[in-house]
């Protein structure tokens, strides 16, 4: 069977060789080519190719109704399906001006902050996978088995839930949820520590990740970078901090920032994110108000004529969902500015001049998505 992965190819007159990693390789995460130029193990160029499992999502939307083509958002970053459906649900309220019931913005939000910590869990499991650790791959499942339980009593969905509609929640939370979540949050609050102790002060791991994938502050505005991402280079842009939604300004949290700007920086703040969502369900979890979990709407939505834009912070960073009304059923055009894209553009920059095993991890810390890119 013919492979790309299999193709070395050598560049006359110079030590340098051109390999393919991918489109399926273990050392990529998702269905991802790399075209690599490298001199015995430091890299010269890397140049991402993509399109694998383009689906043209942004095109099927414009023959969806303002209903339907929120759902097709689960299938981009799957693992942040709900933070995907809330950013369209935001567009089409915005358009329409319709005002969300208070417990269905708390319904959100809690249900945001447990998909932000599934999220991360699998991702500390595979980037400590990429640099040889097998074990912390199982305990990470071990939680988001546990978040995805819980979706699942409510939303009837593991993955893509699609819980979020215009006006609200599809439907109430389960009578276990509150009891369960705050179960989950005990559990967690130990575990956290079991991951540090097993991963973040391992040497070996911090030899992998310190000062490899450097990227600055200014590089990574350039890149518009996001996310933990743009985090750990000190960029602050946590767009929960800078353009609160739902019931963000109702809670206190912080915006992790470090400044090393390089791969174990992007880790830490990945974990010190886990705290902070935590911190916020805790806030939220016991004073769920009572009343509407969805407002009244027309089965059939018309956004005036008009350009509508909504922005939210995925487990990736910045999720925006653009949107052009011709006053029509269906959008007529619609564009998303995902995370994953962005973060990739910038990988070039991050591993010119290091070695082949380190592209593996820095490839990890920016935690990529390959539908969420090739939307």
């Amino acid at each position: 069977m013919y492979r790309e992965t299999d193709i070395i190819q050598t560049i006359p007159g110079t030590d340098e060789m051109v390999i393919n990693v991918g489109p399926q390789h273990p050392s990529t995460h998702g269905v991802l080519h790399l075209v690599i130029t490298i001199d015995g193990e430091t890299v010269k160029k890397v140049e991402p190719h993509l399109g694998y499992i383009h689906r043209s999502i942004e095109k099927m939307c414009e023959s969806l109704s303002y209903r339907q083509f929120i759902y097709t958002t689960s299938r981009m970053d799957y693992l942040s399906a709900h933070i995907n459906n809330h950013a369209c649900a935001l567009a089409v309220e915005q358009a329409m001006g319709i005002e969300v019931p208070l417990r269905a913005q708390y319904i959100r939000v809690v249900m945001d902050e447990l998909t932000r910590i599934a999220s991360h869990c699998l991702w500390w499991g595979s980037v400590a996978m990429d640099c040889g650790a097998v074990t912390p791959f199982f305990l990470a499942f071990r939680e988001r088995e546990m978040i995805n339980t819980i979706m699942e009593e409510t939303c009837g969905a593991r993955l893509t839930m699609n819980y979020m509609v215009p006006g609200g929640v599809m439907f109430d939370l389960h009578p276990n949820f509150q009891r369960d979540a705050k179960a989950f949050l005990a559990h967690f609050r130990s575990k956290i520590d079991e991951y540090d102790e097993l991963v973040t002060g391992n040497i070996i791991f911090q030899n992998r990740l310190k000062g490899t994938g450097f990227i600055s502050k200014a590089d990574a505005i350039s890149y518009g970078c996001t996310g933990p991402t743009a985090r750990g280079s000190g960029v602050s842009c946590d767009v929960r901090k800078w353009y609160p939604y739902e019931v963000y300004q109702q809670v206190q949290f912080d915006e992790i920032l470090e400044t090393a700007g390089d791969s174990y920086a992007r880790y830490l703040v990945r974990l010190a994110e886990l705290r902070q969502s935590m911190s916020i369900i805790e806030q939220l979890i016991d004073n769920i108000p009572t009343g509407d979990f969805q407002a009244k709407t027309k089965a059939v939505l018309k956004p005036p004529k008009g350009e509508f834009y909504s922005r939210v912070e995925t487990a990736r960073g910045e999720l925006g969902v653009y949107i052009v009304s011709e006053g029509g059923t269906t959008p007529y055009r619609i564009k998303f500015r995902s995370p994953g894209f962005s973060n990739l553009s910038a990988l070039d920059h991050m591993v010119r001049g290091q070695k082949l095993g380190d592209l593996v991890a820095v490839m990890g810390t920016l935690d990529l998505v390959i539908p969420d890119i090739d939307r």
